[in-house]
C-alpha cells in the first residue's frame, strides 16, 4: 500500500532528513521559525513506518507534557490523518499507526515516570529546558537493546547547559552529527522581517533566537565574536595529540589560587592545543607531577613575569624551584593587559581546541568579559575577575610568547640575543 504524507520538506529541511537518517545521534541548533518541529515529527512518523521491527515505539519528548501538546499534537495528526487505519488517542497524546508502530508525545518533567518504556526512536525537543539526567539516565537505556537513534533540537539558550555541551560532544565523535541554522543562511524568513524582529527583540536576542548565537547573553564578552567564527570554522573540535610533534604549555600561576596550564602543539602556522589542567591550593611540585605523568615530549613552558619574584620561605623564585624539578620555563615579558587581549585575539584564529580535554578552557573564554556600567553607560576598561580570569590569562601568556618567540627567530641576532626576555 503506498502511504502519501502532505509533507514537502524545504532544502533546508530535505537536508536534516537525509543527514540524520544516516546517523544514531543528531544535535541539531535551528533558528526560530525553522520549522524544526514540523521536520522531527515527519522523521518519526517516516520512521514508524517504514521500521521492520516488531512493535516499533517512537517519541515526541517536550520540557512539559502541556508544551508537547500545544507545539507538536496538532501536527501529528495532520500528517497521520490520511494514513489508513490510524487510531489517536487524545488523553495519551498517542497515534497508532497500522503497521503496529506507535508514536507518543511525552512530556520530561516526571522524567522518572518515564523509566521502564523501550524506544526504537526519539525526538528531543528544547533539550537545553530539559534535566540532564533525562538522556543519559532513562532515554539511552531505553534506546539500548532496539539500537535506536535521538535527535536533539533546540535553539540557544546560553552556554551553562546540556544542550551546548551536547553540540560540543558531537563535534567529529563518531555516529554523532551536529548542525546550526542560522536565519542569515536558510532565508526561510525574510530580511525585512529578521529587521523588524531585531528592533523589537534587541541584538543580543535576535542573535540568540534567529542567529543561534550561544554567547549572545554574555554581555561585553571580549573573545565572543572570535569564538564564534572558530566554532563556524569547525575549530574547536576533537583535536588528537601528535606524537610525531613536541608539546608547550602555558601557566598562570597561582599561590593560594588557581593555577591554569594550557597544552599545545605547533603544526605550521597552526595552534593546536590539545588539552587543560586547572587546579588550587597546589604547590609548583604538584603542578610539575600532573605534566610529567602525561605522555607528551616536551618543547617550550611559558609563564608569566611574576614567576620570578623571590618566595621569602626558602629565598629561591618559583622558577628557580622549577628547575630544580626539571622545568626550565620561558618568562613572558610583562606588556600591558590591553596589549595581551589583543595579541589573544589575534591568535585565536590560528587555534584549533580540542572540546573533550578543554571544555573549561572554552567555557573561560566565552565567558572573559567586560562588566556594564549604568551609571557611566560604558563597559569597564579592565575584564571582569571571575573563575574565567585564570584560563584566559594562561592563554594571554601562550599568545604573548609565542608573540615574543617570533619576534625574536625574525630578529638580528644582535638584537634578539640583547633585548629578548624569554630564556
Amino acid at each position: 500500500m503506498e502511504i502519501k504524507i502532505p509533507y514537502t520538506p524545504r532544502k533546508h529541511q530535505a537536508y536534516l532528513h537525509q543527514q540524520i537518517s544516516r546517523y544514531r545521534w543528531s544535535v541539531l541548533v535551528c533558528h526560530r521559525r525553522f520549522g524544526k518541529t514540523v521536520c522531527m515529527i515527519n522523521h518519526l512518523i517516516r520512521s514508524a513506518l517504514l521500521t521492520k521491527a516488531k512493535n516499533p515505539r517512537f517519541a515526541y519528548i517536550a520540557p512539559t507534557f502541556k508544551q508537547a501538546k500545544a507545539i507538536a499534537w496538532d501536527y501529528v495528526k495532520q500528517f497521520t490523518a490520511k494514513i489508513p487505519y490510524t487510531k489517536f488517542n487524545e488523553t495519551e497524546l498517542r497515534v497508532d499507526l497500522p503497521n503496529g508502530s506507535r508514536i507518543t508525545l511525552l512530556g520530561s518533567e516526571n522524567s522518572d515516570g518515564l523509566r521502564g518504556i523501550y524506544l526504537d526512536g526519539c525526538v528531543i525537543d528544547e533539550y537545553a529546558n530539559v534535566s540532564e539526567k533525562l538522556f543519559p539516565e532513562i532515554i539511552r537505556p531505553a534506546l539500548s537493546d532496539r539500537k535506536g537513534y535521538c535527535v536533539f533540537i533546540g535553539t540557544p539558550a546560553g552556554m551553562n547547559n546540556n544542550f551546548y555541551d551536547l553540540y560540543q560532544h558531537a563535534q567529529g565523535a563518531e555516529d554523532w552529527f551536529n548542525y546550526k541554522a542560522k536565519a542569515s543562511q536558510t532565508k526561510i524568513v525574510d530580511q525585512d522581517e529578521l529587521d523588524k524582529a531585531k528592533e523589537v527583540m534587541g541584538e543580543k536576542k535576535y542573535m540568540q533566537e534567529f542567529e543561534c548565537d550561544w554567547i549572545a547573553n554574555i554581555e561585553g564578552a571580549i573573545y565572543g565574536d572570535v569564538l564564534a567564527k572558530m566554532e563556524d570554522k569547525k575549530q574547536i573540535i576533537r583535536v588528537p595529540y601528535d606524537p610525531s610533534l613536541p608539546v608547550s604549555t602555558a601557566w598562570d600561576l597561582g599561590v593560594s589560587d588557581h593555577t591554569a596550564i594550557i597544552f599545545f602543539q605547533q603544526l605550521g602556522s597552526s595552534i593546536n592545543i590539545i588539552d587543560y589542567y586547572e587546579e588550587r591550593g597546589q604547590g609548583l611540585p604538584h603542578y610539575i607531577e600532573v605534566i610529567n605523568a602525561k605522555e607528551y615530549i616536551y618543547k617550550d613552558h611559558f609563564a608569566p613575569h611574576d614567576i620570578e619574584v623571590t618566595d621569602f620561605s626558602n629565598g629561591k623564585t618559583r622558577r628557580e624551584v622549577a628547575y630544580q624539578l626539571g622545568v626550565r620555563f620561558k618568562v613572558v615579558p610583562k606588556i600591558p593587559l590591553e596589549d595581551g587581549i589583543h595579541a589573544t585575539t589575534m591568535t585565536l584564529p590560528r587555534c584549533y581546541i580540542d572540546v573533550d580535554h578543554c571544555k573549561k578552557l572554552i567555557d573561560a573564554l566565552r565567558h572573559y568579559h567586560r562588566k556594564y556600567v549604568d551609571k557611566n553607560r560604558m563597559f569597564r576598561s579592565k575584564p571582569n575577575h571571575d573563575w574565567s580570569s585564570h584560563a584566559c590569562d594562561s592563554m594571554r601568556y601562550l599568545s604573548v610568547g609565542l608573540q615574543e618567540l617570533n619576534t625574536r627567530q625574525s630578529a638580528p641576532q644582535s638584537v634578539a640575543d640583547n633585548s629578548y626576555r624569554i630564556i
